[in-house]
């Protein structure tokens, strides 16, 4: 995965092994290096960013042909890209167990565009709850999509997990409404609720969201993002977070996306953390998202 980004970063700092480089060379360089972010799906403030952090570790360095130098490019960028993402962490794992210390259920709201895969990744979130020894019930929420509850439906019972669902077309937030009921009186942990993909043009739809919210009030509203959406994620999280106030992102089909951009910029751009990144599409392929997993991954074959 992000291997053009792999690419593009380990040809910055392989260049500057190849003879004594002046200023100017170094310039030529990030120029190069900007271009390859960009073509990597970074968004531009990010790259600008990037680039600034990365100029500004290599000021005043020798740029001989010498060990150290290829040493200080890698520094500078990895301290670049770590400073891009690293905005305040989110642990679904802490907040759901003070929701339990209060002997209260804690409500996950999924939230997204169309063919994200908040579906698979609604199911993946419950089996990594239920590894972490929590108890959950799905509140099928999606009454638009035609076998959307039939999908959820059929996760739920591979998993062993209780579905709360009413009838095409019911009210989202009551369906919510009644799965926390239930949570409260089975003694539940987690309502993990599902919710229409929906795009922020279409009023009605977000206006359904604000309500849900309104009405429910969820203790974390989770974008569920394609990873091969690319710079268009930074966007879409940011209309949404204007609707509903979002408390981190999921990235989907990282394990596919050979640009990387996305993982990068989010964050930054969003002031919301990257919570887990889906690798695959078994219940166990998500795992948590950190800088030091970013980086060493975009390093890993330099």
């Amino acid at each position: 995965m992000f291997e053009r980004l792999k690419t593009r970063v380990s040809r910055f700092t392989k260049q500057l092994t190849r003879r004594a480089l002046t200023e100017k060379d170094i310039e030529d360089i990030l120029l190069e290096l900007e271009t390859g972010l960009l073509e990597s799906d970074v968004a531009l403030e990010v790259v600008e960013k990037i680039i600034d952090e990365t100029r500004e570790g290599l000021t005043g360095k020798a740029y001989g042909v010498t060990e150290s130098v290829p040493k200080t490019a890698r520094e500078a960028i990895v301290g670049a890209i770590r400073d891009v993402l690293g905005v305040e962490g989110y642990s679904l794992l802490d907040a759901i167990s003070s929701a339990k210390l209060e002997n209260r259920p804690f409500l996950v709201l999924f939230v997204g565009y169309n063919g994200t895969g908040k579906t698979t990744t609604i199911a993946k979130v419950a089996k990594m709850l239920m590894d972490w020894g929590f108890t959950c019930v799905i509140a099928a929420s999606d009454t638009y999509r035609a076998a959307a509850i039939e999908q959820l439906q059929y996760h739920a019972d591979k998993l062993g997990v209780k579905m709360i669902t009413h009838k095409r077309g019911a009210d989202s937030a009551a369906v919510i409404y009644d799965a926390v009921t239930h949570a409260k009186s089975k003694g539940i942990d987690v309502i993990l609720a599902d919710t229409a993909g929906r795009v922020h043009t279409n009023i009605n739809l977000m206006d359904e969201m604000r309500k849900i919210v309104r009405v429910n009030k969820p203790d974390s509203v989770i974008f569920v993002g394609d990873a091969l959406a690319g710079n268009d994620i930074v966007q879409q999280v940011k209309e949404f977070n204007d609707a509903c106030d979002i408390t981190g992102v999921i990235l989907t089909k990282v394990d596919a996306d050979v640009k990387g951009g996305a993982a990068v910029s989010v964050s930054y751009t969003t002031k919301r953390p990257i919570m887990y990144v889906g690798v695959g599409q078994g219940y166990d392929d998500i795992q948590e998202f950190s800088p030091d997993w970013f980086v060493d991954l975009i390093f890993s074959e330099d």
